[in-house]
């Protein structure tokens, strides 16, 4: 009986494939929300300079990564952009309530294409566009954030029909960047990252909802160096990277 001849190429990348694979799972995964991308892949460098080992990070929008956590994803560690995402995963005894530390707080911004001639002066404006790009109003902490903060004010009803809903903020901030939408609201800090958008309002912080990031260790990791992950992420060194990309420190020291 013959059997069919696999070629090398595909027997090279299927062993390739499985080898990324085990060496991925020899690092901590940190599951963070994808706002704090940029600044998480600077530490995560830095940790690696420092200590030889590495970390590996899943970004996305925190309700969908609570989901995924909830489903068995081998996080090690969760770093939400909100606290009703890390609550959830409390309630279902994956995160011990008190490991968790309220790290980080934003503001939110109305950003428009970079030559946009668009003028907002105040939340009400966002009705007058057509397109409006957000992360998920239901489920997403950014869409939640700006919700609730427009339902405050008795604007919601009115920019609803506006919202373009997105995954999270980076797909938010990316459809104004490509001009597929007409404005967004993401944080001040994704806003910083992209030379393609404009920062037309922004919500004083006062005024506006009240954004926390919160870092907490998987209880069910088995990881020795997960505890050290987590004290790196909130170390002297990590908090002032996230202060250069404009986050605010708010952990107690």
């Amino acid at each position: 009986m013959a059997f069919p001849r696999i070629p090398v190429r595909s027997v090279a990348i299927a062993v390739a494939l499985v080898a990324a694979a085990e060496a991925r799972a020899e690092n901590p995964t940190v599951f963070a929300a994808a706002s704090l991308t940029d600044a998480l892949e600077d530490i995560g460098r830095a940790y690696e300079r420092e200590t030889g080992r590495k970390i590996d990070f899943d970004f996305g929008g925190s309700s969908d990564l609570a989901r995924q956590i909830e489903a068995g994803a081998p996080a090690d560690v969760f770093f939400s952009a909100g606290e009703a995402q890390m609550n959830g995963l409390v309630d279902a005894g994956l995160v011990k309530a008190a490991d968790t530390q309220n790290v980080l707080s934003s503001s939110l911004v109305v950003v428009v294409p970079k030559g946009s001639t668009a003028t907002v002066r105040g939340p009400a404006d966002l009705a007058g566009f057509e397109r409006v790009a957000l992360a998920n109003p239901d489920a997403v902490p950014v869409g939640v954030y700006t919700r609730k903060y427009l339902e405050g004010l008795g604007l919601w009803e009115k920019v609803k029909p506006r919202i373009v809903p997105t995954v999270d903020v980076r797909a938010a901030l990316a459809a104004v960047a490509d001009e597929h939408a007409d404005a967004g609201v993401v944080y001040r800090t994704d806003a910083a990252i992209s030379p393609k958008v404009a920062i037309a309002f922004e919500v004083p912080r006062e005024q506006g909802p009240r954004i926390v990031y919160q870092l907490a260790p998987v209880a069910t990791s088995k990881r020795t160096e997960t505890a050290d992950v987590v004290a790196y992420l909130v170390s002297p060194p990590a908090l002032t990277v996230y202060e250069r990309y404009g986050f605010i420190v708010i952990l107690e020291k």
